[in-house]
């Protein structure tokens, strides 16, 4: 953002997507219109980045998958290069003394299957437990 603004001299230190992951979707645009209107449809493909769909059905598959919203620390990181879809998730206990990561790569055409089996890796890796006593304190 800073380097779009022609302020580049204001960066004091860059972050590697790689060590602060970012919210789901974050970054990525979407409109919405009715399913029957094929004259707006056939608009919108011009716009459409399919790219950027790509990493956007992984993610939500993912956050989908672990039942996650934005009162929840979860984490994702999605690379694509070429027809390889590269998905880092992770899930993070509120006070920060527990944090589940891991990676999935596959097919870019099957996005959101990676983001449903990195979800359900990082469930068997103890995320649920995490997941349930955050979901147990906001209940309250």
């Amino acid at each position: 953002g800073l380097e779009r603004l022609g302020m580049s001299d204001r960066i004091h230190q860059a972050i590697p997507s790689e060590v602060s992951l970012h919210a789901v979707g974050q970054g990525a645009l979407g409109i919405e219109c009715r399913a029957e209107d094929s004259e707006i449809l056939e608009i919108l493909q011009v716009i459409q980045h399919q790219p950027t769909a790509y990493r956007c059905y992984a993610e939500r598959a993912f956050l989908r998958e672990l039942e996650g919203g934005c009162q929840v620390p979860i984490g994702v990181n999605t690379h694509l290069d070429g027809d390889t879809l590269t998905l880092t998730g992770m899930v993070a206990s509120l006070d920060g003394q527990r944090l589940i990561k891991d990676t999935i790569t596959g097919a870019a055409t099957e996005a959101e299957q990676i983001g449903i089996q990195l979800a359900q890796s990082l469930r068997q890796q103890g995320a649920k437990e995490i997941l349930d006593e955050i979901f147990a304190q906001i209940q309250r």
